[in-house]
């Protein structure tokens, strides 16, 4: 995914009608991964096109959980992360972690936190909470970049499977119209802010 977020960046900035100094990149769960980790400057070495970054990284409810070599030293563009305390999928936990972490090594970043809000806040088309009790959660799984990109359970030292005895079963969504609406007014914000539109 971090790839293809990286080529449809290049295909964006060739583009006539699209200002290349203004292509942000906005990813949800498993997407926002590519969305936020898109932000890191080994990565945008090895996989970006010349000459052109996101302007700004936006991550709703991130899998921050696995620490990646250097994922401290950023492009400098903003990173913006939203997430629910009451996340049971994705823990906020290991989002707050990094974003310390961004935060000392002097990168612009933030994480906005919703007391009541679960994973997936914003799913408007959900009438009811949604519990699913057989989905996979990696909710109290702390992981990391070993030797040629291996990613390592950080407790066993041993390459991650879904095996792992940290992987738990048992989730729910569910809408959370309060920060759904915070969420759209302080991306919203931050967009005007990061494109100079006013």
């Amino acid at each position: 995914m971090l790839v293809d977020a990286y080529r449809a960046l290049g295909s964006l900035a060739q583009h006539p009608r699209i200002d290349a100094n203004r292509i942000g990149i906005m990813g949800f769960s498993k997407g926002a991964v590519a969305a936020v980790y898109s932000s890191n400057q080994r990565f945008q070495k090895l996989y970006a096109p010349e000459g052109v970054r996101f302007a700004t990284h936006v991550g709703f409810y991130t899998p921050c959980n696995t620490a990646y070599r250097d994922d401290d030293k950023t492009t400098g563009a903003p990173i913006r992360l939203f997430h629910g305390i009451a996340d049971d999928w994705v823990a906020i936990g290991p989002c707050r972690d990094y974003i310390a972490r961004l935060k000392a090594a002097g990168a612009d970043a933030s994480l906005t936190e919703y007391p009541d809000a679960t994973h997936a806040y914003d799913a408007f088309l959900l009438k009811e909470p949604l519990k699913l009790p057989n989905a996979q959660t990696g909710r109290n799984c702390f992981l990391k970049e070993g030797d040629n990109g291996v990613i390592l359970n950080a407790m066993t030292g041993n390459p991650f499977t879904l095996d792992d005895p940290c992987v738990e079963r048992g989730t729910q969504i569910a809408y959370n119209p309060a920060a759904t609406e915070a969420t759209a007014k302080a991306l919203k914000a931050n967009l005007i802010a990061t494109f100079k539109l006013e």
